[in-house]
């Protein structure tokens, strides 16, 4: 009887490319070798990806390098009208790419967007409770916003089972529509009075849809386009840029956020959680630049309750994500990540230009939030 061999079911040194052994037997291993690559010449490896994205994280599928890499947009002095005046019905013109591309090289994409930056750079290093000059022309903006806000008092929201969309707010916006003329007579000079059939139609669309019952930031948009034409008309000058923020806007933000409120106005075309918010864009704008070179305070603060509790009402970035943390339930990391991502950022002057880069890319380049804008004599279709 033959002598019983060990069988490993290996194959023999001739027809195995190149065995190795095994650490325990001693004999050749069944595997074989790896391939020298995974990827061929045709099919290089992915680029490497880090965990932690650029601060300003924008959706996937976005041009978020383009936004980084874009350069930080310049203020501009608002050119004023002279006599003869040609007021007329502004009307929408943008509905393309090409359209959105010709809006922003032109004079006047470039001087609105430097109208918005001037703006930020009027507030910087200032609480909204600093003194600056109030015109007349700002007080009765802000009387105005007001009465406004009087009227949600006076109109109550219906009971209704729909989660967004209260139907008392087309009532409320009926009564805008309503008075918005006789409300614009009461600032406007006497030789500028025409100007309310070019004016008026920027100011009812700055509250929201009334069909929709919605909000977004192109009703945000045309707020400051509102305010860009009393610029254009010098009914507003730059000695009153402080004041038409830390007076006339942070008015609108507390009009706006009770409307949001009362009414339950839907987002209109929001980015969910890819989003600074449901609604707004501009106050985290000026209110980052409220805080650059603040001694104490830096993008991360945010995540202190106490900071926010003390500093939410003289702070228009902080008084945002204190209503963010009000509205919305959970993990803030979870529901609004870009916000979170952005306290990562080590100061606030980083933080304040990528907004602005952020804001000409997401809002003014957008065909679907700028197909609503509107044209006429002030802000002209070039």
């Amino acid at each position: 009887m033959e002598p019983e061999t060990q069988n490993h079911d290996h194959q023999s040194p001739e027809t195995s490319p190149s065995p190795k052994c095994c650490a325990k037997c001693g004999g050749p291993t069944t595997f074989p070798p790896p391939p020298k690559s995974l990827y061929s010449d045709i099919s290089p490896p992915p680029n490497y990806r880090p965990v932690r994205a650029p601060a300003i994280n924008l959706p996937p599928n976005n041009h978020s390098q383009a936004i980084i890499l874009a350069p930080v947009p310049q203020s501009q002095k608002v050119p004023t009208i002279t006599a003869p005046f040609e007021f007329q019905t502004p009307s929408k013109k943008i509905q393309s790419p090409d359209d959105i591309r010709h809006f922003i090289d032109s004079d006047t994409g470039k001087n609105f967007l430097g109208f918005v930056v001037a703006l930020s750079e009027s507030i910087r290093g200032h609480k909204i409770s600093d003194p600056c000059h109030e015109s007349q022309t700002i007080n009765t903006t802000v009387s105005i916003l007001n009465e406004l806000l009087q009227w949600a008092e006076e109109i109550p929201p219906l009971q209704q089972s729909a989660r967004y969309g209260n139907l008392a707010y087309r009532t409320w916006h009926s009564r805008l529509t309503d008075n918005s003329e006789s409300l614009m007579l009461r600032f406007l000079p006497n030789e500028l009075q025409a100007a309310v059939i070019e004016i008026v139609p920027y100011f009812n669309d700055s509250f929201g849809n009334s069909s929709r019952i919605d909000y977004g930031t192109g009703h945000e948009t045309n707020f400051a386009s509102w305010l860009y034409c009393l610029a254009r008309m010098g009914v507003i000058k730059e000695e009153d840029y402080h004041a038409v923020v830390s007076r006339v806007f942070a008015k609108y933000l507390e009009l706006m956020r009770k409307l949001q409120l009362v009414y339950c106005l839907e987002p209109a075309g929001s980015h969910g959680v890819w989003g600074l918010d449901d609604y707004h864009f501009l106050p985290f704008i000026f209110g980052s630049s409220q805080l650059i070179d603040h001694k104490y305070m830096k993008p991360k603060s945010i995540h202190n309750q106490d900071i926010l509790d003390n500093f939410a009402d003289e702070y228009m970035y902080l008084s945002c994500i204190a209503f963010v943390k009000k509205v919305k339930k959970g993990l803030f990391a979870e529901h609004s990540p870009l916000l979170d991502d952005i306290s990562g950022v080590p100061n606030w002057n980083k933080v304040n230009s990528g907004l602005l880069k952020m804001y000409k890319a997401e809002v003014l380049e957008k065909v679907p939030i700028m197909q609503h804008f509107l044209f006429g004599s002030l802000i002209r279709w070039e």
